[in-house]
């Protein structure tokens, strides 16, 4: 049923930081071709953002691996700790969301990870299952031997609490939760960033005290977003994220600067070993060739070839030939009684913006076009008539201002008119 164990671990360490240990991964992969019965391999997302990007995606694809040789994958939803929310890497107190606000991220993480992930062998569950079900004597047990000491051996609970930032109980008890995750599905592996590696570790230790045999820790290198500085982030806006449409997933890996290819052609491209080494190799004489070969092989990978071939094209064409883009999306919107419209209710109404007053400091940044134009003039209006209204580099929409259109609002009184 299952490949050769050896075979297996040459497979999962590819693109791997670290695995701990990897003696007892190979030993649990020899086991379960002896006997047949898969490994269960979890990993979990709180679903702080309702979108998932593609330094999510390197794990991800991980499991994707596992699953290649048969093994099941349990996706952990984690609605419950996303109440209190990872502090790993951060230098402050991470806001707690509401229910509400978590009910409404996670809505789309299903068809997300399913466009990696087989469903076959995929089971989806949230730690609010068996979380939420704790009581305080559960609660004391789990953590009455584990110390702050040990706790504060976290490089970023030891940076705030050496500067003096507040780090709440709350976030104390999060590594304690996600490691519980592990207690309660039984995990033979657990993936998870490298600045997952307390929480993952943590795990092993709980499990063995709760009788279990303890799970490997398999390690996954964090990407730099596309400002080339920060891990990507939805928090730091600089994510490709898996729901972008193929013109703007293009257009995206396209603003990476140069000093981020070679990370993101290894980690992300998904090319053969042979084609990520010649890539790499040409990202330091050709780094615009590199750059468009991986923003074709991104999109293909998430889209299809189809798709990744046209947003290159209307890529060439917005940004080579300095032209609009053969096809966009038109929005129909009514005049006011005056037989115009005010622009900022047009970049509303044709979705560029989601307020007015985004609108406006769009503007005011010079970020809006009208028919090629930079727009300066947060208080113009357009006459009825058709536009072609830009923001950014990337996205376009066709503006049709006529009387029988959809009346666009604004959103809020601190929002009319100026």
């Amino acid at each position: 049923m299952f490949p050769p164990a050896r075979e297996q671990l040459e497979r999962i360490r590819d693109g791997v930081s670290e695995i701990v240990p990897e003696d007892e991964l190979l030993q649990k992969l020899e086991r379960s071709v002896d006997t047949g019965v898969p490994l269960i391999v979890k990993q979990g997302f709180d679903p702080t953002r309702p979108d998932l990007h593609i330094g999510h995606a390197i794990s991800i694809h991980k499991l994707r691996t596992f699953q290649d040789f048969g093994h099941r994958v349990v996706f952990v939803i984690g609605d419950f700790t996303a109440l209190v929310g990872d502090p790993s890497g951060r230098s402050d107190t991470r806001p707690m969301l509401t229910r509400e606000e978590i009910e409404r991220n996670l809505q789309t993480y299903e068809a997300q990870v399913f466009r990696v992930l087989d469903p076959e062998l995929t089971e989806i569950r949230r730690n609010g299952e068996w979380l939420s079900a704790l009581g305080l004597e559960d609660v004391l047990r789990l953590t009455s031997g584990y110390t702050v000491a040990r706790m504060l051996e976290r490089d970023d609970f030891s940076i705030r609490f050496g500067e003096q930032r507040p780090i709440t109980l709350v976030e104390f008890l999060y590594p304690m939760m996600q490691a519980y995750d592990s207690i309660a599905l039984e995990a033979d592996v657990e993936l998870g960033g490298t600045d997952q590696k307390f929480n993952l570790l943590l795990g092993r230790t709980l499990q063995e005290r709760a009788g279990q045999e303890p799970q490997v820790c398999v390690l996954l290198p964090l990407l730099r977003g596309t400002d080339g500085d920060r891990k990507m982030s939805k928090s730091y806006d600089n994510t490709v994220d898996l729901t972008d449409d193929p013109s703007e997933m293009f257009g995206r890996t396209m603003s990476i600067p140069d000093s981020l290819l070679a990370e993101w052609i290894e980690l992300v491209s998904g090319a053969p070993a042979e084609d990520r080494w010649f890539r790499t190799r040409q990202a330091s004489t050709d780094p615009l060739a590199a750059k468009r070969w991986l923003a074709e092989q991104i999109v293909e990978r998430y889209h299809d070839a189809e798709a990744a071939l046209a947003a290159r094209n209307g890529f060439d064409r917005v940004h080579r030939a300095k032209k609009t883009p053969e096809e966009m999306e038109t929005v129909r919107l009514a005049a006011a009684e005056d037989g115009s419209l005010w622009v900022a209710y047009a970049l509303v109404g044709g979705g560029l913006v989601d307020s007015t007053s985004e609108a406006r400091r769009l503007i005011d940044q010079g970020g809006v076009r009208v028919d090629g134009e930079t727009l300066t003039d947060t208080g113009c209006h357009l006459p009825r008539g058709s536009y072609v209204v830009q923001r950014g580099k990337r996205r376009f929409v066709r503006i049709e201002i006529d009387d029988e259109g959809t009346r666009p609002t604004g959103d809020g009184p601190g929002d009319q008119e100026g």
